[in-house]
């Protein structure tokens, strides 16, 4: 699954410009969804894709402010295949969680290469971290605490490297490999040789963004490649797909326009939109023995909620009962000689909803506010305003039909009901462990601060301006005892002072204040904490009494001794 690379940034795809040969011979390899919808933005997808449930019911809906981490009784797909005696790993990009017990290897992943935070370079991320030679944690059933390793080579390169070992290493036994690339998200890097090709071209909205998908095409040819000579082939289930719709290959006047420039496959809306060009993305099969090849469209309403019971059916592993999940198995889909499905199909509707919207403000916004509900015909946008399409004859969105159609947009409306039912009880905080034995000390940053409205303080440029602002990290105390708490305004790594007067943290009914010594690289608190759950705020006071968070927050069980 690659980042941010929407529908028309393919060439098998019609964009007239963009080469991406090795992806179009998997495209004619394949069974292809054409009508396949994701969320508009990183997080929620890949929940969704974890889950088979909706986001909002996992916990994870927005990409910061302490909404990116799953309920911990949610059960992944890789948790799943672990315990179908599959061997599971995952390299790229996560963002699902930094902390335990969300990172990738406390859902089910076994052996795993990964950044934090939702792209390189994002304050939870490794000091330094630039896509080339980078510094990624690594995992495994010998090391769940994670130890950081320094990587040769870009980033993409060293994510298919790794799978490509992984495979190597595991072929003799069933295995799960979960590959999502955090290109071509910005920031934009790509080396030359990779962005040339595209420089000065008419209709090239970013020359990087091209290169990095370039890039991306030819390492997914190196992993066929090598797949193919260990003679794993014709029984490998070979997926591909992205997160949301493009971010920068076309220009745009707004989220919710049609492209002034480039190329968007005849679709309105980008990342973040609710209309098809935010969510519908390219959903490539490929699986010889199971007859899942030969270049067919299905023109089915399909969803990222159907990768894991989908996937769980063509494997025969068990899912659950108890808590079944929102997807459908796209089985009888695949299985039929023609694309029209079956008269008993479970799926007639489909709910996307960006939960507080595309503008910063963090609280979901209630029923109906940025979501779309689908079917094969219609689409009932909620974007500020809303408007229904007749996506069959109107499939760039540009005819509001509701006036002429008020029985469906009604029937809609309805349909929509139960999507919120479901959801909104499970819109809960997501807490993080303090004191949990497989990550002590746990290492916080303000990207998790769960605040209302905006963005916290979510990268190093926004961090290095020292923004007066501080917000609540939710947590779980999970063992009492003595804790040590350092606050900081860079991580360790960084070797860079606090510029601060005074310091003070709130947690567990308690506060604590201290003065800062000059060139302190952090500053110290020993608190004994009761087991449970609370709250963690931190302050750093400048000279006018101004007070802003610790972004970077590290807390130590020492003993039990309270």
């Amino acid at each position: 699954m690659t980042d941010d690379q929407g529908y028309g940034d393919l060439g098998c795809h019609g964009n007239p410009i963009l080469k991406t040969p090795e992806l179009d011979r998997l495209y004619s390899d394949s069974i292809r969804l054409t009508n396949f919808h994701v969320s508009p933005f990183c997080t929620p997808t890949r929940a969704a894709l974890m889950t088979g449930n909706h986001p909002a019911y996992t916990g994870a809906y927005r990409t910061s402010s302490g909404r990116t981490m799953m309920h911990p009784d949610e059960k992944t797909i890789a948790n799943m295949f672990a315990d179908a005696g599959y061997v599971t790993g995952m390299f790229g990009k996560w963002h699902l969680g930094d902390n335990a017990p969300h990172r990738p290897q406390d859902r089910g992943f076994q052996h795993v290469l990964w950044h934090k935070a939702g792209g390189v370079g994002q304050a939870p991320d490794y000091w330094g971290n630039d896509y080339f030679d980078d510094t990624y944690e690594r995992a495994s059933p010998q090391d769940k605490q994670g130890t950081p390793v320094a990587c040769e080579g870009y980033c993409t390169d060293v994510w298919f490297r790794e799978a490509i070992q992984f495979i190597e290493e595991h072929k003799e036994r069933p295995f799960f490999l979960y590959l999502p690339t955090n290109a071509p998200h910005g920031p934009y890097h790509v080396a030359k040789k990779w962005s040339a090709p595209y420089q000065g071209k008419p209709g090239v909205v970013n020359p990087n963004f091209y290169g990095m998908i370039a890039n991306i095409d030819f390492n997914v040819g190196l992993l066929r490649e090598r797949v193919e000579q260990l003679g794993l082939a014709e029984n490998t289930i070979f997926v591909f797909m992205t997160d949301n719709g493009t971010s920068a290959g076309a220009k745009f006047q707004g989220l919710d326009s049609t492209p002034l420039k480039g190329y968007n496959a005849g679709m309105r809306g980008k990342k973040s939109s609710v209309y098809d060009g935010g969510h519908r993305v390219p959903f490539f099969i490929h699986w010889p023995n199971g007859g899942l090849t030969g270049g067919k469209d299905i023109d089915t309403l399909t969803a990222h909620i159907d990768v894991l019971p989908t996937l769980a059916d063509l494997c025969k592993v068990e899912v659950s009962d108890q808590s079944p999940p929102d997807g459908v198995s796209l089985e009888p889909l695949l299985a039929q000689s023609n694309d029209s499905p079956p008269e008993s199909w479970p799926r007639k509707h489909h709910v996307v909803q960006y939960h507080g919207g595309p503008y910063g403000n963090a609280l979901p916004a209630g029923p109906y506010a940025f979501s779309v509900v689908m079917t094969d015909r219609w689409r009932l946008v909620n974007s500020g305003n809303e408007a229904l399409y007749d996506i069959r004859v109107d499939a760039a969105q540009q005819h509001d039909v509701s006036d002429e159609h008020p029985e469906v947009v009604e029937k809609l409306r309805e349909l929509y009901k139960p999507f919120w039912h479901r959801i909104s009880p499970r819109m809960t905080p997501v807490r993080i462990d303090l004191g949990n034995p497989a990550e002590n000390p746990t290492r916080l940053s303000s990207q998790d601060w769960r605040i209302k409205r905006g963005n916290p303080p979510w990268n190093f440029n926004s961090i290095k301006r020292l923004p007066k602002v501080t917000g609540p990290w939710m947590v779980n105390v999970k063992r009492a005892g003595h804790y040590r708490v350092t606050l900081r305004q860079w991580p360790a790594e960084a070797n860079k002072p606090v510029i601060a007067e005074r310091a003070k943290i709130s947690i567990a009914g308690l506060e604590k204040e201290s003065e800062v010594s000059p060139g302190s690289l952090g500053v110290t608190f020993d608190v004994d904490l009761p087991a449970g759950p609370t709250e963690l705020v931190t302050y750093l006071y400048d000279r006018q009494g101004n007070a802003g968070g610790a972004y970077f927050t590290d807390v130590e069980w020492k003993d039990n001794h309270q």
